[in-house]
């Protein structure tokens, strides 16, 4: 089981929840994202205790390899991680965006394209975020209501609390809200297609720029009538929430202790802290902590996993 060093980034919408709520020391203001695992080029994390402490995510797994991934894993992405694992705190909003798909990133010169999802933390009273079209529009239309500030009244807007769900497949138009505290489970993909950013400036005073063009080549313009992922989470039970082809999440709300069997699976596990804390022990009986604001990153040699603690989690793998 290993642990990463987390990778700070202040924002000019970043907020003050992330430091606190993984228990750690920085003089880092304004942290809008917490990158937890990621073999992002330039931006990976490195192993932060153990036998493989100060390796990067990327040249773990190129010498793992499928003792890591997993066969098909291996096969299917080299020595690349296939997944980004954040935790995101918006104090103001971000920018209204898209990612596109495989096909249509390769369209535009991008290796991957990007679908995702997110698990709300403990985020402020009437946090709200956007996620979907609420009505269907074309994309003349798209480019003429961003011209006009009224891209908004387009898109499906939801208040959210603690435990909700939203997965945002590549192509749908998107944006984390003022006062959302989430964690973010996405492909290793940096792309991201800025459609509206609510005529802000940066630092310099300058207009952030706009994608508007790759937007609309990326925007599935399908209108369903709720975004939101419905679940009933149970005691001591794995709640499937997400399954895609890109990653498989579940949620644990544990307080007696449980076995998590992997001995069929073929695959990593990224086990993710949102509430509590727990010891993990393998099935070789090595053991380590897991506490809220955590990531565990468990290779697909391991069986089975022993969780004992009172601890609320997610769980994903491919």
């Amino acid at each position: 089981m290993l642990k990463f060093e987390p990778l700070l980034k202040s924002t000019i919408w970043g907020g003050e929840k992330i430091i606190p709520f993984k228990q750690i020391r920085s003089s880092q203001t304004q942290v809008g994202e917490s990158w937890e695992l990621s073999g992002v080029p330039g931006c990976e994390t490195v192993v932060s205790e153990g036998e493989h402490q100060g390796k990067p995510l990327n040249q773990l797994v190129s010498e793992e390899r499928e003792r890591l991934l997993g066969a098909d894993n291996y096969r299917r992405f080299g020595n690349e991680f296939p997944l980004l694992i954040k935790f995101i705190d918006a104090k103001r909003d971000l920018s209204i965006q898209v990612h596109p798909n495989e096909e249509t990133a390769h369209k535009l010169g991008k290796e991957h394209g990007k679908t995702e999802m997110w698990y709300v933390l403990e985020s402020d009273k009437g946090a709200h975020l956007y996620n979907g079209l609420k009505k269907q529009i074309t994309p003349e239309e798209y480019k003429h209501m961003v011209e006009d500030d009224t891209i908004c009244d387009a898109l499906a807007r939801y208040e959210v609390s603690e435990g909700d769900v939203f997965f945002i497949p590549a192509g749908r138009i998107h944006s984390i809200g003022k006062g959302c505290f989430v964690a973010e489970i996405q492909q290793t993909s940096d792309v991201t297609y800025r459609i509206y950013d609510f005529k802000r400036k940066d630092k310099d005073g300058h207009y952030r720029e706009l994608h508007t063009k790759e937007a609309a080549l990326s925007i599935d313009y399908q209108v369903m009538p709720d975004y939101r992922t419905h679940y009933v989470t149970k005691k001591n039970e794995g709640v499937q929430v997400v399954s895609c082809p890109y990653f498989t999440t579940a949620v644990y709300d544990l307080d007696e202790p449980m076995t998590l069997d992997y001995s069929d699976l073929d695959s990593f596990v990224v086990l993710i802290g949102v509430k509590g804390a727990a010891t993990l022990v393998d099935d070789e009986g090595n053991a380590t902590s897991l506490r809220a604001g955590e990531t565990v990153l468990v290779p697909a040699t391991t069986k089975e996993i022993r969780v004992e603690g009172k601890i609320k989690l997610l769980e994903t793998y491919v």
